[in-house]
């Protein structure tokens, strides 16, 4: 009778465990399932260095629907294993303490001071809990929700050189000297990254780092190959515009703040002052653009800019894409047909997208030269 009563409590609490982790993937899955586990040290429960080709295949394990990114259920699946991938037990009734960040960044093993859990720990729901919480505090950059590539290189201990590649603490200044980049290694003017060129470039990315003697033939091929295969959404064997741009990260968009995510996106909703353009933004918006202070925006310093704007409205697009949007915009915005674009010409580009005046009293039609 006892047993008996045992037996239907464990299930009672088995079944509540599973509903609390209902949105999760893993939540129910058996500890050997644990994708995560197998790269860990079974004595010292650290992560073990990842290669190019481990860290790959555990970003296809969880971006199953392979749109470059861990979210939604993908990112509940692998928070949970990371977490639980520590243990011999996933979930257990015990209450873990995890503390602050650090004490959770160390207990999960992300570094190699890391120090691992008792055999018999287990974590609870709770626990689990406040540990995804603190991970996407920690590596949640952009705070968008989910987990990107590079930002998944920030979680994994992985191969030093292959780590380089990202570029996390080395960022382009602006998308004009990204379509610098582009064009210097887009040699036969494809308009797409190829194999090749890709190779070059991540050799020209080591070099940069005084990193590539540290670096075989055969690794840089691997890294090539790995790349390619962690970019390439659309699975055609090269990179075009908006892949690239994930491999390579500038600062900033600068049109991705607030009021002007509100003007160019899609299906927008305007309202209020808090929508409003300044004199300032504008200025602000030019001077970024106009690189060489000419009072112009023109080559690659509008290409920067469209590609700018194209990161507010579509998530892939190629350089056939950009060269239309280049026509387009020219033939409504040059006024004087010369080319590229003054200051008063982008003026009215960005008030064309905003529904209300500019928030400024005195703001009069300005000189550009």
């Amino acid at each position: 009778m006892t047993v008996d009563i045992c037996q239907k409590s464990c299930k009672v609490v088995k079944k509540l465990i599973q509903e609390i982790f209902s949105t999760m993937a893993t939540s129910a899955e058996d500890k050997s399932s644990n994708f995560l586990r197998q790269f860990r040290d079974l004595k010292t429960r650290e992560f073990k260095l990842l290669s190019a080709q481990q860290f790959m295949e555990v970003w296809n394990h969880y971006d199953t629907d392979g749109n470059g990114f861990i979210e939604g259920s993908e990112l509940d699946s692998f928070l949970t294993q990371l977490v639980t991938s520590i243990n011999s037990q996933d979930i257990g009734p015990e209450r873990l303490d995890l503390g602050s960040y650090a004490t959770v960044r160390r207990k999960l093993g992300c570094n190699k001071k890391s120090s691992h859990l008792p055999q018999h720990s287990v974590v609870s729901p709770t626990a689990l809990m406040d540990a995804k919480t603190l991970l996407m505090n920690a590596f949640d950059e952009n705070s968008d929700g989910k987990i990107d590539i590079a930002e998944l290189a920030q979680i994994l201990p992985t191969e030093e050189t292959f780590l380089l590649l990202f570029r996390r603490d080395n960022p382009l200044e602006s998308s004009v000297e990204f379509m610098k980049v582009w064009r210097e290694f887009d040699k036969d003017r494809s308009g797409y990254i190829e194999a090749d060129e890709l190779k070059n470039f991540l050799l020209h990315l080591l070099k940069q780092s005084k990193r590539d003697n540290d670096v075989s033939e055969e690794q840089l091929i691997t890294y090539t190959d790995t790349v390619l295969q962690l970019f390439d959404r659309n699975k055609d064997g090269k990179l075009q515009l908006s892949e690239m741009a994930k491999l390579l990260p500038v600062k900033e968009n600068f049109l991705c703040r607030p009021v002007f995510k509100r003007q160019f996106r899609k299906n927008s909703s305007v309202s209020g002052s808090a929508s409003k353009l300044t004199k300032d933004d504008i200025d602000k918006v030019f001077r970024l653009y106009d690189r060489d202070n000419s009072h112009y925006i023109e080559n690659e310093e509008l290409n920067g800019f469209l590609k700018d704007l194209m990161d507010l409205v579509e998530e892939d697009y190629d350089e056939a894409d950009l060269i239309q949007c280049r026509e387009a915009l020219l033939r409504d915005c040059d006024q004087n047909h010369d080319g590229k674009i003054d200051y008063n010409e982008l003026r009215m580009l960005l008030m064309s997208y905003n529904q209300v005046s500019i928030d400024n009293p005195g703001f009069e039609q300005e000189d550009s030269s």
